[in-house]
C-alpha cells in the first residue's frame, strides 16, 4: 500500500535526500475494520485494532486549538499547466496544492501505520474474505458550491481515475466495479476474494465533483475532465485557489464555511489562512530566494547545501531554524534506472556493469561530506529489506519461481561492489569490463562497440534537477574509462515528463517510496502490464514473470510473516535482476524555515515534518524574525 494517495501522481526525478529509513517490528495483521456481522466502522487499520475509538475527539499529534491565520510561501520548480489531477500522469504539468482541493474517503493517522479513519466517508465496512466493501458517505459533506457529496460523485471520480490514471489503473485492477447500494452507500466489489488490502486503498480514491466535471465553463465550453485545464476547480477540500499566475505562482486561501472544519480528523490541521507556492527554475534558485525572504519553508535535499549554504545573516542572528525529522515511515530505493525496454540494456550482464563502475564510496566523500548511506534494496531502511541468503518462508516462495529467476540468488547474498578506493575503483570497472564481453562488447580503438554492430555503446543520462549534473559527471569518466560514450542532459520540466510519456530515454534518476505494507501499487512500479502504460511508475520497463507472481504472493498474503518474507523474496528478485545502479539514502528530513511558525510539542512518529498540514502562524515569533 502506498503511504498516500497524492504520492502515487507522477514519478520522482528523485532528491539528494531522499530517505533511509528505519524499519518497525512485526506486527499483528488482522485489520481493525473487520468485525462481527461486518458491522460499520469509523476507521481501517492494516496492522491491527485502530488506536482511536469511535467519537474521538481529535488526533493526539495535533494542537486542538491551534491560532488560525498567516500566509505560508513555499516552493515550486519549474512550471504548471493543469490544475486537473486525472490526467495528471499522461497529460501536462500539475500545479502544486491540487492535495487541498479535493478530499478521499479517508484520511491517515500520522502517529500509526497504514491507519485511516473517515473524511467524506463516516463508516466503512467489508466482508470477511475481502471480497467487497462499502462506504457511507457523510451527510454533512458538501462542495464549496453547497451541492451535496453524493454516491454519483464516488462512481463518477473511480471510473475516470481508472480509466485515465495509469498508477491507478494498476492500483485499482483488482476492482471489478463501483456501485450505488443505498441513499449514501457505494459499494466497491472486488474481482476475488482474498486480497487484504483492497478494502483499504479504496478509501484513499480521491472524490471530484461530478455536476461539475459534466457542466460547462464561463465560456459555455463544456468541461472534460480528460483534459488540462487552468480553470479553478470546484472542490470540497479546506482551501480554494485564490489567484494564480501560470508557471510563476499559485496562491490557495482558506474555504470559511469549509464543510469538514470541525470533524474530529481536521482538528488542529490546516491552520493557515493562505498557503502560496512560488515556482523557481531549479534548487539553487530556490535556495537563494529562501535566504532572500521570498519564500518561507524550505526542504532541503542536497548534502553540500546542508553543509555549507546556510551561513548568511539570518541564521546567524537566528532569523531562520534548520530543523531535521526523523523519517520512519517507509523505505525507498533511488537509483540511476535503465530503461530496459531499449535492446542494449536488456543483458543484466551490462546492467550490472554499470554498478561496478559506479564508485559511491569516492563520490559521498567528495560530493555529499559523508552523509549518506548506500541503499541495497528497493525496500531499504525497513523489515521488509532482504539480507543474506533466502531461508524459511522466503525461500520456499523463491522455490516456486526458481527456474525464473538468477541461480547466483539462491547462494549469495546480495552487495554493491566494495569501493572507496583507487585500487577497489580498478579491480571494479575490470569486473566491468569482463561482464561487457561476457554480454558482447570489446574495446575497439578505446571504445566499447558491439562485436556484432561494431556500434559503440553509448548512455545519455537524462535529467531534470540541475544539481543531479554533478553526480552524473562524476559517474561519467568512470564510464568513458572503459569505453562507453556518456551524455548528460537536463532538460526542463515539460519536455521531461513527456519523454517519460514515451519512454525516451536511457538512463534516469528515479525513487519509489514504500510503505511498510506493501500491496497492489508493486502491480505499477515493477509488473508487466504497466510496462506498457505511458505515465506508469514502471520506469524500467520491466517485464518477468516472476516478478509478476511474487506481486502476486505479497498482494494475497494471509498473514504478516507471510507479507515480510514475499516481499524479501520480491526484493531479492529485483535486485539480482540488475534493473537499476543504488544510490544513496538519509534517516532525515533536512528542513530550513523563518522562524514564524509552531509544531505540535511532540510530533507525530510516521509523518515527518508533517509541514504545513499541523503547524500554524506564530505572531510572537513572526515579529521577532521581521525584526
Amino acid at each position: 500500500m502506498n503511504l498516500s494517495r497524492r504520492s502515487l501522481l507522477r514519478s520522482t526525478g528523485a532528491a539528494f535526500a531522499a530517505p533511509a529509513l528505519s524499519g518497525l517490528g512485526l506486527a499483528s495483521f488482522a485489520p481493525a475494520a473487520r468485525a462481527d456481522d461486518n458491522a460499520w466502522k469509523h476507521g481501517l487499520s492494516l496492522f491491527g485494532d485502530v488506536k482511536y475509538q469511535a467519537g474521538f475527539k481529535h488526533f493526539d499529534y495535533v494542537k486542538a486549538d491551534a491560532p488560525q491565520g498567516g500566509t505560508v510561501r513555499m516552493s515550486g520548480f519549474g512550471t504548471f499547466d493543469n490544475f486537473n489531477e486525472v490526467v495528471a500522469l499522461v497529460k501536462g504539468n500539475l500545479a502544486m496544492g491540487t492535495n487541498f482541493i479535493y478530499e478521499s474517503l479517508m484520511t491517515p493517522s500520522f502517529d500509526e501505520v497504514s491507519t485511516e479513519y473517515g473524511l467524506l466517508a463516516d463508516g466503512v465496512r467489508y466482508a470477511d474474505d475481502f471480497s467487497w466493501v462499502v462506504y457511507r458517505i457523510n451527510a454533512k459533506a458538501k462542495w464549496w458550491d453547497g451541492k451535496p457529496i453524493t454516491v454519483d460523485d464516488v462512481i463518477f471520480s473511480f471510473n475516470a481515475q481508472k480509466e485515465n490514471r495509469p498508477d491507478l489503473a494498476a492500483y485499482y485492477r483488482h476492482v471489478a466495479k463501483a456501485e450505488k447500494t443505498g441513499e449514501r452507500e457505494v459499494t466497491f466489489t472486488f474481482d476475488g476474494p482474498g486480497n487484504r488490502e483492497l478494502p483499504h486503498i479504496v478509501g484513499q480514491l480521491s472524490v471530484y465533483p461530478k455536476h461539475w466535471w459534466e457542466g460547462t465553463d464561463k465560456s459555455g465550453n463544456k468541461r472534460d475532465i480528460t483534459a488540462t485545464t487552468l480553470e479553478p476547480p470546484l472542490g470540497s477540500g479546506p482551501y480554494r485557489i485564490k489567484e494564480f499566475a501560470p508557471g510563476r505562482n499559485i496562491v490557495f486561501e482558506k474555504v470559511a464555511d469549509y464543510w469538514g472544519k470541525d470533524l474530529n480528523v481536521n482538528i488542529g490541521t490546516n491552520n493557515f489562512a493562505q498557503i502560496r507556492f512560488e515556482y523557481f527554475r531549479d534548487q539553487t534558485v530556490a535556495l537563494e530566494a529562501f535566504k532572500g525572504d521570498q519564500i518561507d519553508w524550505r526542504t532541503e535535499t542536497s548534502a553540500k547545501d546542508w553543509a555549507t549554504s546556510y551561513d548568511f545573516p539570518a541564521m546567524r542572528d537566528k532569523k531562520v531554524v534548520r530543523e531535521e525529522f526523523p523519517q520512519t515511515s517507509s523505505g525507498v530505493m533511488q537509483c540511476f534506472a535503465f530503461n530496459i525496454r531499449r535492446d542494449k540494456f536488456k543483458d543484466a550482464r551490462l546492467r550490472l556493469a554499470f554498478n561496478y563502475a559506479f564508485d559511491f564510496d569516492e563520490m559521498n566523500k567528495q560530493l555529499f561530506y559523508g552523509q549518506y548511506k548506500r541503499i541495497d534494496s528497493y525496500f531499504f531502511g525497513t523489515e521488509l529489506a532482504s539480507s543474506g541468503l533466502p531461508q524459511g518462508m522466503e525461500l520456499d516462495i523463491l522455490n516456486t519461481v526458481k527456474d525464473q529467476v538468477p541461480a547466483d540468488l539462491f547462494t549469495k547474498p546480495y552487495a554493491n561492489p566494495p569501493s572507496g578506493d583507487p585500487q577497489a575503483a580498478r579491480t571494479n570497472l575490470r569486473t566491468a569490463l569482463t561482464l561487457l564481453r561476457d554480454a558482447g562488447y570489446e574495446i575497439r580503438n578505446t571504445k566499447l562497440v558491439n562485436v556484432k554492430s561494431g556500434e559503440q555503446l553509448s548512455v545519455e543520462f537524462l535529467l531534470v534537477q540541475p544539481a543531479f549534473e554533478r553526480v552524473a559527471l562524476f559517474y561519467k569518466p568512470a564510464l568513458e574509462r572503459i569505453g562507453i560514450a556518456v551524455s548528460v542532459r537536463t532538460v526542463d520540466t515539460s519536455q521531461y515528463e513527456n519523454r517519460l510519456r514515451q519512454w525516451d530515454y536511457d538512463m534516469i534518476v528515479a525513487s519509489w517510496g514504500e510503505s511498510l505494507s506493501p500491496g497492489n501499487e508493486q502491480r505499477g512500479f515493477w509488473g508487466s502490464q504497466a510496462a506498457d502504460q505511458p505515465g506508469s511508475r514502471n520506469v524500467v520497463g520491466i517485464k518477468n514473470p516472476a516478478i509478476d507472481k511474487l506481486i502476486d504472493r505479497v498482494i494475497f498474503a494471509k498473514s504478516r510473516e507471510e507479507l515480510v518474507a514475499a516481499t524479501h523474496a520480491l526484493d531479492r528478485v529485483l535486485l539480482w535482476n540488475h534493473y537499476v545502479v543504488p544510490q544513496w539514502s538519509y534517516p532525515f528530513q533536512r528542513t530550513a524555515r523563518w522562524d514564524r511558525f509552531s509544531h505540535p510539542d511532540t510530533m507525530p512518529k510516521y509523518a515527518a515534518s508533517s509541514f504545513p498540514t499541523i503547524w500554524w502562524w506564530d505572531e510572537a515569533k513572526a515579529a521577532k524574525a521581521k525584526r
